[in-house]
């Protein structure tokens, strides 16, 4: 379990290493989160940290989560992420976490919600050829028949149907750490991430993979 941080996708640049090799990464703009809470195994039954992300407007935001971050004196944030750590001794409430426990080199996992593209047919979704395309076939974009004969008598759950497309989270593992701003609060990853420009993202260390020198 690593600490996870939030972001916006600021959008896919180009950027030189320092062997002058060419990589297409993604900068995210990833502000400084505040340590909001400290869940513990002992009262909540699991280890965590709390940590709020961009600021908001006590109108935007409900009655009780305002009076979260007053009861402990804290600016008010739009977003609230959990981040369940195994030790959380060295974290205290309205400590400020920024990109400094990223280094170049490292693997991240960044997740977020992919473009939603609305309702799609087969041929969108999933590359179906198609029927006949002349005059008259009526049935060019169709998916065709997906029932069954007698047995079992219905149409099987599961198969590629017409149906809403994107929109969904996804995880895009292991991609490499190009650069780390702390001060201009900026992260390049090398590749591209799911989501549109100014989409939130949440970033946190590969498992699998560690750091290498470039």
């Amino acid at each position: 379990m690593s600490l996870k941080l939030i972001g916006k996708k600021a959008g896919m640049t180009q950027f030189f290493n320092k062997n002058g090799d060419l990589k297409v990464g993604t900068a995210i703009q990833v502000e400084p989160l505040t340590v909001t809470q400290i869940k513990s195994v002992e009262k909540d039954g699991y280890s965590a940290l709390q940590l709020g992300a961009f600021k908001a407007k006590e109108k935007a935001l409900s009655k009780p989560v305002v009076g979260h971050f007053a009861k402990k004196g804290l600016e008010l944030k739009r977003k609230l992420v959990e981040s369940r750590l195994e030790k959380t001794d060295e974290y205290k409430v309205g400590q400020n976490i920024d990109l400094s426990i990223f280094q170049v080199g490292d693997f991240v996992d960044v997740t977020g919600i992919s473009k939603g593209k609305g309702f799609q047919g087969v041929m969108k979704k999933y590359g179906f050829k198609g029927g006949p395309a002349a005059h008259g076939s009526g049935s060019h974009r169709h998916a065709g028949s997906t029932g069954m004969r007698s047995t079992p008598g219905r149409c099987l759950p599961g198969g590629p149907r017409a149906s809403r497309m994107g929109g969904k989270q996804i995880t895009i593992q292991s991609l490499r750490v190009l650069h780390v701003d702390v001060e201009q609060h900026l992260i390049i990853v090398e590749g591209s991430v799911t989501g549109f420009r100014s989409s939130v993202l949440s970033i946190s260390k590969a498992k699998k993979k560690t750091s290498v020198k470039k």
